[in-house]
């Protein structure tokens, strides 16, 4: 989450009132996250989040992303869900952007990641997994290995300006995720952005799974792949077994991992690492003046690629 876009007094007000949620009280700007502008908007009645989607977003997805959460609510999966207008209508415009205001979703993600937020992770991924299956929409993953091509050739320019031969390095490693990319898994509807700031928690327990706007249809697999690199690396870089044998362990227990799924891992690791890598390093090459929000470091997923590059077989991940 982050603010790009500032509203107006008066053309909140003027928005809120398209809604039978109360007066509007308060609304103050999210300065977390990157991809687009979120408030903490409080009415008379609740708290909401109100998000207006800027450009990385389009706006042909939003009604994929909007009825996803609407869906997985409706089975049980505690997410927002989209709050519909007098019309009926979850998606305006505000500011010259789409937007939306969805419900607020209690709780507080981890800031330290302990062994049991991962194996409460893993079983939230399964039932999200399982929920999803029932969606009629599709939504091809925009950020799948051909947008890597294209974000690589975006930045191979300017990479050295992170760090000298980080344009030869990636080079190197989308031939190898080119020639390995398993096909044939099992697929469906994965979030694809599950990091911890995504997942909130009341305690021990996991209150509930946010911010869907990467969602899409790809291998099931992959989601998990990119929720070892966020959840089970330490902050001094080291791969932390013991966390990926729970996430592991207590999403097989709600929907069984196949063998050629658990093969698949390291190579799976490897394209969510140049995923979040290639899509950091632009972002960081590209930072929009007065934006209230830091880019994330992209050297990260350069140190976790190369603990995946060293993985022989999913024993690496705890299970044999």
């Amino acid at each position: 989450m982050a603010v790009y876009t500032e509203v107006a007094d008066d053309a909140l007000i003027t928005f809120a009132a398209q809604y039978d949620i109360g007066e509007v009280i308060s609304c103050k700007g999210i300065a977390e996250g990157v991809e687009n502008s979120n408030y903490m908007l409080r009415t008379a009645r609740a708290a909401y989040i109100l998000t207006l989607y800027e450009k990385r977003v389009s706006r042909a997805d939003l009604p994929f992303f909007l009825g996803l959460m609407d869906h997985l609510a409706s089975r049980g999966i505690a997410c927002p869900t989209p709050v519909h207008g007098r019309d009926g209508a979850a998606l305006r415009e505000l500011c010259g952007r789409p937007a939306a205001i969805v419900t607020f979703l209690e709780g507080m993600w981890p800031r330290r990641i302990q062994p049991h937020h991962c194996a409460r992770l893993g079983e939230a991924l399964a039932r999200l997994h399982q929920a999803g299956a029932g969606y009629p929409a599709r939504r091809p993953n925009g950020l799948s290995v051909d947008a890597w091509h294209r974000l690589h050739a975006e930045t191979q320019e300017r990479a050295h300006e992170v760090r000298p031969g980080l344009a030869d390095e990636i080079a190197a490693e989308l031939g190898v995720i080119g020639r390995s990319w398993p096909n044939g898994l099992p697929a469906g509807v994965i979030h694809a952005d599950l990091f911890p700031d995504n997942v909130f928690f009341r305690g021990e327990a996991l209150s509930g799974l946010i911010d869907f706007y990467f969602a899409c249809n790809d291998l099931l697999a992959y989601d998990i792949a990119i929720c070892l690199n966020a959840w089970c690396f330490e902050s001094d870089g080291s791969f932390n077994v013991t966390k990926a044998r729970l996430m592991l362990s207590a999403y097989g227990k709600v929907r069984p991992i196949g063998a050629e799924e658990f093969a698949a891992l390291p190579i799976l690791a490897r394209g969510a690492c140049v995923r979040f890598l290639l899509t950091r390093l632009f972002d960081w090459l590209n930072h929009p003046p007065g934006a209230m929000v830091k880019p994330k470091d992209p050297l990260e997923y350069l140190a976790k690629l190369r603990f995946h590059q060293t993985a022989r077989g999913p024993g690496a991940y705890g299970l044999g």
